[in-house]
């Protein structure tokens, strides 16, 4: 056998764990997505509260499981660049296509609030990367961050809950729930690993640097259960689940997945992420802030726009 048909070979193998990885992850988070929410709202959980965390811990396993992997594989610029690029296809991409759809208010209370968390979990984030190395003890400062903004937001709720703000438990089947969550939860891993080995694979077969495949193909894949959560939600007109769902996976990437892959691996910074994607992060962060603080309702041309800068900063990595 030559080297170039080896090469082919490993190519259509690599491809072929991609799609089977990222197709298994689109299932597999809408399984946990799906239970996580009725579950949510068998507890009368409000929709913002279920967009913050239940629906934006859920939608960010894949990124979790992902960055993990690839840290225990050696590949820390797969992890690095998932993190951020997931951050970017979040806002523009998962608000993008859905605002075509339908339009998206920024309704909900509390929501300008978090939006201000991942506005300065994005600034320390970018702050850490300047340096070069994410290092353990970093990935400590940031874990024990989102363990403080999920106790803060169960404390919000208990709160509203007091002042008899919250609304009323819903009656999903408890065996259903719960068969959702155990075939997300036993999904996502097997997903995870084979994301990341065919992402390596056509990584190394192409030459190309795995933070790039980390910013592209594999940030757009685990944003894909994003993407449908925030669909449905528009559709069904729960804009505060769509932009909850955003802004809520965006502080979960940087604070909770960032900080436990730095905890297990040290992660070198690439030299473009630093100089380029992270200020491409900053921005899809500060469009966030713009539709909130502003009160500003993402329309069509608002949609259209994100959709048409998503897909300039894509070809300029290729």
């Amino acid at each position: 056998m030559t080297e170039t048909s080896l090469l082919s070979g490993l190519m259509i193998i690599s491809l072929i764990l991609l799609a089977a990885g990222l197709a298994l992850l689109v299932l597999s988070g809408d399984l946990l997505v799906r239970g996580a929410v009725q579950a949510a709202e068998n507890l009368g959980i409000s929709q913002l509260l279920i967009g913050l965390t239940v629906v934006s811990a859920g939608t960010s396993l894949p990124e979790l499981l992902i960055s993990v992997q690839a840290a225990l594989s050696g590949s820390p610029g797969i992890a690095l660049g998932n993190i951020v690029g997931s951050n970017i296809a979040n806002v523009l991409l998962v608000i993008g296509v859905p605002a075509l759809i339908k339009p998206i208010r920024p309704d909900g209370s509390g929501l300008r609030r978090n939006i201000t968390v991942m506005v300065a979990a994005t600034l320390v984030f970018m702050l850490l990367l300047s340096n070069g190395m994410i290092g353990r003890l970093e990935g400590l400062l940031l874990f024990v961050s989102i363990v403080g903004f999920v106790a803060w937001q169960v404390w919000m709720a208990r709160k509203a809950a007091a002042n008899g703000h919250s609304p009323e438990p819903a009656h999903h089947d408890k065996l259903r729930v719960a068969g959702l969550l155990v075939g997300g939860l036993i999904g996502l891993p097997v997903a995870a690993q084979l994301t990341v080995n065919g992402g390596i694979g056509i990584a190394e077969a192409f030459n190309v640097p795995d933070t790039v495949i980390g910013l592209t193909v594999i940030a757009v894949g685990t944003s894909l259960p994003e993407l449908a959560t925030t669909v449905v939600a528009a559709y069904r007109g729960s804009t505060a689940i769509a932009l909850g769902n955003v802004v809520g996976s965006n502080i979960f990437n940087i604070l909770g997945i960032m900080g436990l892959t730095a905890l297990i691996a040290p992660v070198a910074v690439d030299q473009h992420l630093i100089s380029v994607d992270m200020w491409v992060m900053l921005g899809a962060a500060a469009a966030v802030a713009a539709l909130g603080f502003g009160r500003f309702t993402a329309g069509k041309w608002i949609g259209a726009a994100m959709l048409a800068i998503y897909t300039i900063y894509v070809v300029s990595l290729v």
